[in-house]
């Protein structure tokens, strides 16, 4: 946890710079993946802050990128030593520590205003993403895992961890149809993968399917999944304020333990002609789709 001593002493939110560049470190050094021979360590950060806060420090911003890289680059190196490694992995492949490294070779830093009015003077949000290596054996091709890591002023830190797909083959037919109707209109959605994310979607939050709606919308609400060796489809709630099914209550699909959260398998089945409902304000009409009697459709398509 990035600590607010100088924030604590003045009164003031203001969080001083050299705590961004900790943050980011600290991200790194909780967030590495330990492969056989190598040790993958999140090559790729996006700190958001408040509006307020990136003005004051926008005229520093490529100094403080270079300084981030720069403490990112020195603590590889520490992780590398015999005693940092040792430390950080917990254990060794035969008698050799795994050494740590970036999964794409080199460090990528940005700072940003945050353009969803979600944090406070004093906030920090990051986040990072590793590159996880192909499984063609296992039928798991590229996928992305993305760290999200919030700090706020009153010193409070959450983590969120979700790994998405980057490159897999589409379906050449969709599997379902999800229609709703939000401020922004009617839509249809193609389902021709097996999972999609719903919600408002944000800086920090992939959602296949964006809603446009209030806050009770979740910025990533809910998950539908389908079971590829059944052909079943199972909702998963991800919200503050609860999913539907038909008009019933969903299990919470997660647990917050220490500031973590992480998602506990909780699903429910869901059947031909659902009605699923966030938070009770924006409900989507979901159908199976008969592959025989489709035509060819893309994943993620809109009408």
């Amino acid at each position: 946890m990035v600590t607010n001593d100088s924030m604590a002493t003045t009164g003031n939110r203001r969080r001083p710079a050299r705590d961004l560049i900790a943050a980011v470190v600290e991200n790194m050094r909780r967030n590495l993946e330990t492969l056989r021979y190598s040790t993958l360590a999140p090559s790729r950060y996006m700190v958001y802050l408040h509006p307020s806060e990136f003005a004051r420090l926008e005229g520093i911003i490529p100094i403080l990128q270079d300084e981030t890289i720069r403490a990112l680059r020195e603590e590889l190196q520490q992780l590398n030593s015999p005693t940092g490694v040792r430390r950080f992995s917990g254990r060794l492949f035969g008698g050799v520590p795994p050494r740590v490294q970036t999964a794409a070779g080199e460090w990528q830093v940005e700072f940003l205003a945050d353009p969803d009015g979600d944090l406070a003077e004093g906030d920090i949000l990051i986040d990072s993403e590793l590159q996880l290596p192909a499984e063609p054996e296992l039928g798991v091709g590229e996928r992305t895992r993305r760290i999200t890591t919030s700090h706020t002023a009153q010193n409070i830190t959450t983590t969120q961890e979700r790994t998405v797909r980057t490159r897999e083959a589409l379906a050449p037919r969709p599997f379902a149809k999800i229609a709703w109707e939000d401020q922004s209109g009617q839509h249809t959605y193609d389902m021709a993968t097996d999972a999609v994310t719903i919600g408002r979607g944000g800086s920090a939050s992939h959602v296949d399917v964006k809603i446009m709606s209030s806050v009770d919308v979740s910025r990533e609400h809910a998950r539908i999944r389908r079971d590829a060796a059944t052909g079943q489809f199972f909702l998963t709630d991800l919200s503050s304020f609860g999913t539907t099914l038909n008009q019933r209550h969903v299990p919470c699909g997660f647990e917050e333990v220490d500031g973590v959260k992480r998602e506990n398998g909780a699903e429910t089945q869901v059947p031909d002609g659902a009605r699923i409902g966030l938070a009770e304000t924006v409900f989507l009409d979901f159908t199976i789709v008969d592959a025989l009697a489709e035509g060819p459709a893309k994943a993620g398509h809109y009408r």
